[in-house]
């Protein structure tokens, strides 16, 4: 499996900057011609690495609300759920979990919003208990820097490095460490299809 090269860093990094960037002008900075540019693009969407291209909204001159950071202490055994329902409530835009099983997000939300977020998206059961702050400024500023091509094997979750593999089944892709690793997931995977089918 093929790592990142400074190359691919720099792609990512223009695309970072500007993801309605030109082909032919990132071909231009990186030493490439537009259709490897294409490829590489491509290559990285396929490998997972870029998931998406995004527009960064102006939230300055949009009329969208409260901008708010919302902190919640989950139970244990809740960080997941309410990672989940934070990410699909309508006006949040991020959503990190931390070590200490606390999850963060940035929200945009209308006034009347914010009590639904709170009861809704968050309930009072699974928390110990949460933190609402209003945001007077906020800036995004993502450095790829050096980053590593790192999956973890979905097979024994061991770092996938480059003698590791990937394969597509049904449409999906999937990372392995090793070729037992694949073998077995690719075997397990065949005897689920079969017992779903009879």
């Amino acid at each position: 499996m093929r790592q990142l090269d400074d190359t691919d860093r720099e792609i990512i990094r223009l695309l970072v900057e500007d993801a309605r960037r030109p082909y032919n002008e990132i071909a231009e900075t990186v030493g490439l011609s537009p259709p490897t540019v294409s490829d590489r693009v491509e290559r990285l969407q396929e490998i997972g690495v870029i998931r998406r291209f995004t527009a960064d909204l102006n939230h300055d001159i949009l009329s969208d609300g409260l901008s708010l950071l919302v902190t919640v202490n989950a139970k244990p055994g809740h960080v997941g759920d309410i990672r989940e329902s934070l990410a699909s409530f309508d006006g949040v835009e991020h959503v990190f979990v931390t070590a200490d099983a606390h999850i963060v997000c940035k929200a945009n939300l209308q006034e009347q919003a914010i009590e639904t977020l709170l009861s809704n998206a968050i309930g009072e059961e699974a928390v110990r208990e949460y933190d609402v702050q209003l945001l007077v400024d906020d800036e995004w500023n993502p450095q790829p820097g050096t980053i590593e091509f790192a999956p973890d094997c979905v097979e024994c979750g061991n770092t996938v490095t480059e003698e590791g593999e990937s394969t597509r089944i049904e449409g999906e892709l999937y990372h392995f460490c090793c070729s037992s690793c694949k073998a077995q997931f690719a075997d397990r995977y065949e005897r689920l299809q079969e017992g779903a089918t009879n």
